[in-house]
């Protein structure tokens, strides 16, 4: 068992791929998650993965972990195949940071406890440390500038200060390749881009492991990510490095609508082009109208089924905001202010 935990050491320092995923599908009865999908992550390469809601990062992830194992294709983690050795061991190699291990973090957990349970990749720490271990813990939560959360609980941590000690815990085990799966969730922007400039600065070390960041946020994308894999209905519709992958048009069919990319001081944003879309469905402006007029006074609005528009229970000319009193001649009456009879 201790050459076989230690062989994927020596496949890292190979030529070959750290990562190869060769036409991998995974079905659950009649439905097929994952498609026929091929990835190949080499040595130096930092990946970002980018879809809409449902295209299948979160399989993609599990299925990687061996979590959820593939009905077809093929696996590889440096050069070792899914099925053909032991998963536990060769899982040592893959660093994952997801939210979803933050519910299984006691409260009076320390930082430093937890960045040690990645050595052991347990949960709620019971395996016995060394000084060794401590001292280890330490040097990853001072890479991510955490090193004064080290006897911080748990549960008295931000959000942004949970995803660095996270980040610690996985680099415990010197991963050859970490997943950033959505770790900007739940961040104010400030935490955003200080956590944003902590994986920069890992990412540019000599030592890095590759890393590959799940979003669906451009705007997380650092310069050192050099290529994309887009996905869409369990498929990928694109994939390679940076400059070529990461356009409108190719952003526009992963996501299904049309939008529009710029890069300004290294930052990349999206636009979508709302108000056309407006303009083209007039009707939905007036729906949008009647229903906000009907909730201020508890009545439906009425619609006009010959030029299918929609008249209002009470005059908006009328009435500036749901705060002020109608005009008398608007309902022959007066409505509180509050908007309810």
């Amino acid at each position: 068992m201790g050459k076989t935990a230690a062989s994927p050491r020596g496949a890292a320092e190979g030529a070959g791929p750290i990562l190869d995923v060769s036409a991998l599908t995974v079905e659950r009865g009649r439905t097929a998650i994952l498609r026929d999908i091929t990835w190949r992550v080499e040595r130096g390469q930092h990946w970002v993965i980018l879809g809409p809601n449902g295209c299948g990062k979160t399989s993609l992830l599990r299925a990687l972990t061996g979590y959820m194992p593939p009905t077809g294709g093929a696996i590889s983690v440096l050069g070792r195949r899914y099925g053909g050795c032991d998963w536990r061991d060769l899982r040592l190699c893959i660093g994952l940071v997801t939210s979803a291990l933050q519910i299984s973090i006691p409260p009076a957990e320390t930082a430093a406890e937890t960045v040690m349970s990645g050595k052991f990749a347990q949960l709620d720490l019971w395996a016995g440390t060394t000084r060794a271990d401590r001292a280890a813990a330490l040097a990853h939560l001072r890479l991510l500038g955490a090193a004064h959360l080290a006897g911080r609980e748990w549960g008295f941590l931000s959000q942004g200060e949970r995803q660095r000690v996270l980040i610690a815990r996985a680099l415990m085990t010197r991963p050859r390749i970490l997943i950033l799966d959505e770790p900007c969730s739940g961040l104010d922007p400030v935490a955003r881009d200080c956590f944003l400039g902590f994986v920069e600065k890992l990412a540019r070390r000599r030592a890095s492991p590759a890393l590959v960041l799940v979003t669906h946020h451009v705007e997380e994308i650092t310069p050192a990510f050099t290529h994309a894999l887009l996905l869409r209905g369990g498929g990928v519709t694109a994939g390679g490095p940076l400059a070529k992958v990461l356009t409108a048009r190719a952003l526009s069919e992963a996501f299904g609508a049309p939008m529009r990319l710029a890069r300004r001081d290294g930052v990349w944003r999206l636009a979508f082009p709302r108000a056309a879309g407006f303009q083209r469905r007039p009707d939905i402006q007036r729906l949008s109208v009647a229903a906000s007029a009907s909730s201020c006074t508890g009545e439906s609005p009425r619609v006009n089924s010959s030029s299918r528009s929609m008249s209002l229970p009470c005059s908006l000319s009328t009435r500036r905001n749901a705060g002020q009193r109608a005009s008398p001649s608007a309902r022959g009456r007066r409505v509180p202010a509050s908007g309810h009879q």
